[in-house]
């Protein structure tokens, strides 16, 4: 017998956000810039938007792109990926209370690591 699954949470997708931002454990990673990529899910319901078409009924991704810009390039340096990952999804939470929950991943494209890999990174979900 087939299950009915529950439908999905409407979500704004922000994908490949790239900033520059001094985080790392090394003091040579506070002390220089290096390239961050951020990735965001917000479930936002979309229903009043969907019918109005109207700005004032969603969530201005805009101005969730500010946020999560101010605090990565932001002057507060992070040590950890996971504390820039939550101070960025407060951030977002901090937005608009239409947000119910953000999915927010966070990576360094040049990790200052002795292996061959493209990135490192975390992705945390917070929800009110």
């Amino acid at each position: 017998m087939a299950t009915v699954s529950e439908p999905q949470p409407d979500r704004i997708e922000i994908r490949g956000l790239r900033l520059l931002g001094t985080h790392g454990v090394l003091a040579e990673e506070r002390a220089r810039a290096q390239p961050f990529e951020v990735d965001a899910d917000l479930v936002v319901s979309m229903v009043d938007a969907g019918s109005s078409d109207d700005l004032a009924d969603t969530v201005d991704y805009a101005a969730v792109i500010h946020r999560i810009a101010a605090v990565v390039e932001g002057g507060k340096s992070f040590v950890l990926l996971e504390a820039l990952a939550a101070a960025a999804a407060d951030e977002v939470l901090a937005v608009d209370s239409r947000v119910q929950a953000v999915t927010l991943s966070v990576r360094k494209l040049q990790p200052p690591l002795p292996a061959d890999l493209s990135t490192v990174g975390v992705r945390i979900t917070r929800s009110r």
